[in-house]
């Protein structure tokens, strides 16, 4: 009946009446330039739904590939499978077989739009995406909270690993940005036999959680001292004005609906907004754009500095509403990730009445945290000692950078590089030249399928697909997380 199923399938190719999807991405051009659909093509979606636990949610079209939107029966603990189980979502962009696969997380959910990340560019090959746990809808229900931890999101991906791994059973490249980043390493330290190299972008090293003194420094040289002025101006006068600004605060959020239980009132979160200003401007704009910041704050209107602080930092977030998505962002950083404390020293103490508030307050009461402080002191040490074919890329004005990951005498083929000039969307095209040649070489070898040429002079290295302008285009989601 299969072999019927397929002979059919070929003849459909042939005469031209294959849907656009199934056109697009079982039809293989052979010798002659003949249309033939393979096995491997045919029948991906039929092999990935065989795996126990793993089931369909939607498949969306896109010219080259298969995009499978699925979700996969995992367990609440890893080390008590028979407890419980939630439904993970994850993604799975398709090319062939035959290509490596990459394997991403952002650390947060995951996006169901089909996208590309950047390794599966320079590879071209196949991409899987995980919803990281406790983000909805990849949520046990109740949910037990003490068991969000990076071993148990780790022991997520080395399962969807292995069920995948007889599917795409070539070479394996984990990668992801910020949370992500940090995501790819822990993987990469509990289970350092799944993956055949590690890409981790922009990923924060809080390895003492109590000594933040590095962030202080990357903000007193960051950029120019004029914008730096221009900045620390406008952040100053929104705390000079948080009476008239508050008060405009409260229309917007009756107009909204906004509440602010968690974080406790609307003043806690006015300062936590405009703490965020200096910050998020850094992490998500370049030194250019400093000409969009009031060059003259004290004589700004109460709109024009309202509006740079809610631009840059969003007044919307740290409500109920906005704080609710991130939730289990704030329990690990409050358990585990650690969090930054940083200072404000052109700003008077008199002005500020909460500072850098900590992870904790914008968790709900009802849900416990304790800090687990020698959890990133572990990864620390373990990179330093093990990394190997591991590259970390960071960017020179990401603010996120201040504490990275350093690699010590017992790495092996492994890299920290920083691009100039760059924010936290950095990234390998963003490296100087020799060091983008070299990290572009070192993917295409992780993954098998650096040439020749590559392999005896990386200068030769270049991504293997051309740019795609929608799935290769990265959208910054404007939060301040990592």
């Amino acid at each position: 009946m299969r072999k019927t199923l397929r002979w059919l399938l070929s003849l459909v190719v042939l005469i031209g009446t294959v849907s656009t999807a199934g056109a697009a991405t079982a039809a293989q051009p052979d010798a002659t330039g003949t249309k033939v659909v393979t096995d491997d093509a045919a029948d991906i979606k039929d092999r990935l739904l065989a795996i126990p636990g793993m089931s369909l949610i939607e498949e969306k079209p896109y010219t080259g590939y298969r995009f499978f939107v699925l979700n996969y029966t995992q367990p609440v603990d890893h080390r008590k499978p028979s407890k419980g189980t939630f439904q993970q979502r994850i993604t799975v962009l398709h090319k062939d077989t035959a290509r490596p696969t990459v394997f991403y997380t952002g650390g947060y959910n995951v996006s169901t739009t089909p996208s590309r990340r950047e390794p599966t560019q320079i590879v071209d090959g196949n991409q899987v995406s995980m919803e990281y746990r406790y983000f909805t809808p990849s949520r046990p229900a109740p949910a037990d909270w003490t068991k969000l931890d990076i071993w148990q999101a780790a022991s997520d991906q080395h399962r969807i690993f292995k069920a995948l791994k007889p599917i795409y059973d070539k070479k394996w490249v984990s990668t992801g940005g910020s949370k992500g980043g940090m995501t790819a390493t822990y993987f990469e330290r509990f289970y350092p036999r799944d993956m055949d190299g590690v890409v981790a972008y922009v990923a924060p090293n809080d390895v003492v959680n109590k000594e933040d003194s590095a962030y202080d420094r990357f903000f007193a040289k960051v950029g120019t001292k004029e914008c730096r002025t221009r900045l620390n101006a406008v952040q100053r006068e929104a705390l000079v004005r948080r009476t008239a600004l508050e008060k405009k605060y409260k229309e917007v959020a009756a107009a909204e609906g906004y509440t602010f239980n968690t974080v406790g009132s609307l003043d806690k979160a006015y300062e936590a907004v405009v703490l965020d200003y200096v910050w998020g401007f850094w992490q998500y704009s370049t030194l250019a754009d400093c000409e969009s910041i009031p060059a003259d704050a004290k004589n700004a209107t109460d709109e024009e500095i309202w509006t740079s602080v809610d631009t840059i930092s969003g007044f919307s977030f740290y409500t109920d509403q906005g704080l609710e998505p991130y939730t289990p962002y704030y329990y690990q950083a409050g358990t585990q990730l650690g969090a930054p404390t940083i200072g404000f020293p052109h700003i008077e103490k008199k002005l500020i009445r909460y500072g850098y508030q900590p992870p904790r307050n914008f968790v709900p009461r009802d849900i416990s945290m304790k800090f687990q402080p020698g959890a990133m002191h572990d990864v620390d040490a373990w990179v330093k000692r093990n990394a190997n074919q591991m590259l970390f890329v960071y960017g020179q004005n990401d603010p996120w950078g201040a504490e990275p990951f350093h690699l010590g005498k017992g790495a092996r083929d492994s890299y920290v590089f920083t691009a100039p000039g760059m924010n936290h969307g950095a990234n390998v095209a963003g490296l100087v030249a020799d060091q983008k040649a070299l990290a572009t070489a070192r993917i295409l070898e992780w993954a098998g399928v650096a040439s020749a040429a590559v392999q005896a002079n990386p200068d030769k290295a270049k991504p293997l697909a051309k740019y795609d302008s929608k799935l290769d285009k990265r959208k910054a989601e404007r939060q301040l997380r990592p």
